[in-house]
C-alpha cells in the first residue's frame, strides 16, 4: 500500500479518467497542447491530486489520477474542467469567441476505477498516437 493518508485514514484510489473539448474539436496542438498540460498539472497539485500518468491527444485527455478520499470525483471534474476552461480562455482568448460562450470542455466524462488493471491502462495513456505526456509518476 502506498504511504497516502489523511489524519486517521490510508488510502490508495486511482482513477482513469477521460474527457473532451467541446464537438470533440481536435484543437490540442502547439502552445494549447502546453499550456493544457501545465494548467492541469497546476490545478491537481492545488487539490493535492496526484498525476500518476496522463496525456493530452488533439481531441482528447487521459488521466491516470490519485484522488484522495475527501474529493469527490463529481467534484474533482468540475473543478478541473471549470478552472482550466477559464484559464485557457485567459491565455488563448480566440477559442472564447468559437460560439461556444465560456464552454471548452465538453459534458461528462469517463471514469473508472484502476484496481487489477493499473498497468494495462498505464501502457494504453503511453501509448497514445499523437500525445503529449502530461506526468508519469511511476517512471520519474
Amino acid at each position: 500500500m502506498d504511504n497516502n493518508s489523511l489524519s486517521h485514514t490510508k488510502w490508495s484510489c486511482i482513477y482513469h479518467i477521460v474527457f473532451i473539448p467541446k464537438y470533440r474539436r481536435k484543437v490540442m496542438y502547439g502552445k494549447l497542447r502546453e499550456d493544457v498540460r501545465a494548467i492541469i498539472r497546476q490545478l491537481c497539485e492545488y487539490k493535492g491530486v496526484e498525476i500518476v500518468s496522463g496525456s493530452v491527444s488533439s481531441d482528447h485527455i487521459h488521466l491516470c489520477l490519485k484522488i484522495p478520499p475527501k474529493l469527490s470525483i463529481s467534484n474533482f471534474m468540475g473543478y478541473l474542467k471549470g478552472k482550466s476552461a477559464l484559464m485557457i480562455f485567459d491565455k488563448h482568448p480566440e477559442y472564447k469567441n468559437k460560439g461556444d460562450g465560456r464552454h471548452f470542455w465538453a459534458p461528462g466524462y469517463f471514469v473508472d476505477t484502476v484496481g487489477r488493471n493499473e498497468e494495462q491502462i498505464l501502457k494504453y495513456i503511453r501509448e497514445q498516437s499523437d500525445s503529449d505526456r502530461i506526468e508519469d509518476s511511476r517512471n520519474r
